[in-house]
């Protein structure tokens, strides 16, 4: 059995998504500005199940320093402040009839450093995720040249080509961590 065509395009993809995922990452971690992405990882116990809490509120930002819940169901209200408060954001809800205000709190120096380590480790798992594309990459090349579907030359210089793209994703990585800390030590 044959594998399949080495494809860089593929493996460029996937190193993208890691890229992705750790901007999703970084768009929930507070950085003293309101932002609805703050709240996007909170799921709601809701109706019997854990419910993203975008499909049990309107979330808004009427003011710099303010978010705005507005729950569809006055029933579930409570369990959405619940949530918010036990989300480990640091958020503390003011309940006003079926909207939940949530003043953003100024960052301490402590939560600052502690939400750029949350950031590094956030970008560390990024890395590892591209590393792993690069190994998948590299055992699909090594194969193909085992079985003889590539030369050795096709082999080092495809793997020379699955290194420059894992170097420039990493180096996408850094730049997004340096520019996520700029944001969060910003005062």
């Amino acid at each position: 059995m044959a594998s399949a065509p080495f494809k860089l395009d593929d493996y460029k993809k996937r190193m993208d998504g890691a890229l992705t995922s750790l901007q999703h990452e970084f768009s929930g971690l507070r950085t003293g500005r309101a932002s609805t992405a703050l709240l996007d990882p909170i799921m709601v116990e809701a109706y019997g199940a854990s419910t993203p809490l975008n499909q049990v509120a309107n979330v808004s930002v009427p003011e710099p320093r303010m978010i705005a819940v507005t729950v569809w169901d006055k029933s579930t209200v409570g369990a959405v402040d619940k949530a918010i408060r036990a989300s480990n954001l640091g958020l503390n809800p003011i309940i006003d009839g079926q909207t939940l205000r949530i003043p953003i709190p100024p960052l301490t120096g402590e939560r600052r450093a502690e939400l750029a380590k949350v950031a590094g480790k956030y970008a560390e798992t990024a890395r590892i995720a591209v590393r792993n594309v690069r190994r998948d990459a590299m055992d699909h090349l090594k194969k193909a040249e085992k079985d003889g579907l590539i030369s050795q030359d096709e082999q080092k210089r495809h793997g020379e080509e699955v290194q420059k793209a894992t170097d420039d994703h990493i180096k996408k990585i850094d730049d997004s961590l340096k520019h996520k800390e700029d944001e969060i030590t910003q005062v």
